[in-house]
């Protein structure tokens, strides 16, 4: 059985295993139990709030369940809702939070935070709060607000003369600066045609960006395209258009034409963002959440740069928020972490370990984020696309969506697939999971 159908099982037993809200929680003894997943870079960051926390709140207990990947934190969580035992709080994205979502499994927090001296929506974006509700109510509380940015390895750029990438910079600047610091051994350019030659396998490639839903999505956008046909209620994928098109075809002849992102045999053997970190990619397409592992780097200095623009500015949102389960054995103990995390303390906490840009606006434009004690010193390429990002879809689908649209659009961008059979089998095979979907 996929992965995915497993996940929707368990999660269609909850209302009968738990009654999915039955206990109001906040008497049993023991921890508070958040669940999260993350690089060993991003644990830390959570540990260090945790031990502030029990510092600062004598008595309270958190323990942290550590998920190895984002698969592994979803199957866990419908696994642990299921057999009547979720944990308190788990962090997720707001992408994936839907399915949950749907079938009654999160509490939602309107009288808590009505009731609380230290969380007012007023102090946070937006575009964050908003992502976190559902049928009016809100399910969650964002602690970050990140966009996608530009990672460069900026030692690279000056041993080889190529000027770095600017704001309002286009995504012809953005190739023609990918193939300029694609490189050979020797240090020397590879063009496209011989980049294939295992004699002539670039020793540096230009760009790393996934070939994902998540990373095209700015780029049709910012072309005057959409990615579906109603962000409210989706019902299929609209990348037919003209502008879609541009923007796909772009995206996967980074490979094909210029040759300036990894194989896909190179990303299987060492991944994007630990290739960059290893001084073999110049630049890489990521959100904020890179930077706790980047700040270990001292091999090399690097910075942070704007999207690259086709007709306007545009982001595509990266958010996560702390959920509570509505089976939580400990709510009022849930919340006070929570609460903890969210309000401008923690927020100043975890913002300093690099691994957010704040969902609070004041904590977000403080030093704690701002200052330039540690990398990277353009830190306020991530605000400055906040008025921009939009946010994708929060149908229960969703994951699976990504699931099925990524291997589509990997085979597109490193075998060649036929543009034309990219773009229905994208239609046709999501066509389904959007009609099966649930919207908030």
């Amino acid at each position: 059985m996929r992965p995915k159908a497993l996940l929707a099982l368990l999660l269609s037993a909850v209302l009968l295993t738990t009654g999915c809200g039955s206990g109001s929680g906040s008497s049993a003894d023991g921890p508070v139990r958040l669940l999260v997943f993350g690089a060993p870079e991003e644990l830390a960051a959570y540990r260090t709030l945790i031990e502030a926390y029990e510092k600062a709140r004598p008595g309270g207990e958190v323990q942290l369940i550590e998920a190895s990947d984002r698969k592994d934190l979803l199957a866990r969580l419908a696994t642990s809702v299921a057999g009547g035992a979720p944990p308190d709080l788990f962090l997720m994205n707001y992408r994936f939070y839907g399915q949950f979502a749907a079938k009654g499994v999160v509490e939602p927090l309107d009288d808590r935070i009505a009731a609380s001296d230290a969380v007012d929506p007023a102090d946070y974006y937006p575009v964050a709060m908003d992502a976190f509700t559902w049928n009016g109510k809100q399910l969650c509380l964002p602690q970050n607000v990140s966009s996608l940015a530009v990672y460069y390895n900026r030692t690279l750029f000056t041993k080889y003369g190529v000027p770095e990438p600017k704001p309002g910079w286009t995504w012809n600047d953005l190739v023609g600066t990918a193939t300029a610091m694609t490189r050979d051994a020797r240090g020397v350019v590879v063009k496209a045609t011989e980049s294939e030659g295992a004699a002539l396998r670039p020793a540096v490639h230009g760009l790393g960006v996934e070939p994902s839903i998540i990373r095209l999505a700015p780029f049709v956008w910012s072309n005057g395209g959409e990615i579906v046909d109603d962000p409210a209620k989706p019902t299929r994928l609209t990348l037919d258009t003209p502008a879609a098109r541009e923007a796909l075809k772009n995206l996967v002849d980074l490979r094909l034409a210029y040759g300036v992102v990894p194989t896909d045999e190179e990303v299987e053997a060492e991944d994007d963002e630990s290739r960059f970190a290893n001084g073999r990619l110049a630049m890489l397409m990521s959100s904020r959440r890179s930077t706790t592992t980047f700040r270990s780097i001292t091999d090399f200095e690097w910075d942070v740069a704007p999207l690259p623009v086709y007709r306007e500015q545009v982001g595509v949102l990266h958010s996560d928020a702390y959920c509570m389960t509505r089976g939580a054995k400990r709510k009022d103990a849930a919340w006070r972490f929570l609460e903890f995390a969210i309000a401008e303390e923690g927020q100043r906490i975890i913002a300093a370990t690099g691994r957010t840009v704040p969902s609070h606006v004041g904590v977000s434009q403080s030093p704690a984020f701002l200052g330039p004690a540690q990398p990277p010193r353009s830190a306020k390429v991530f605000l400055d696309a906040i008025p921009t990002v939009r946010a994708l879809p929060t149908v229960s689908t969703w994951p699976e969506i990504e699931d099925v649209t990524y291997g589509i659009l990997e085979n597109a961008m490193h075998r060649g697939d036929r543009l034309d059979d990219v773009i229905r089998d994208l239609d046709q095979q999501t066509r389904p999971l959007f009609a099966r979907g649930e919207h908030g």
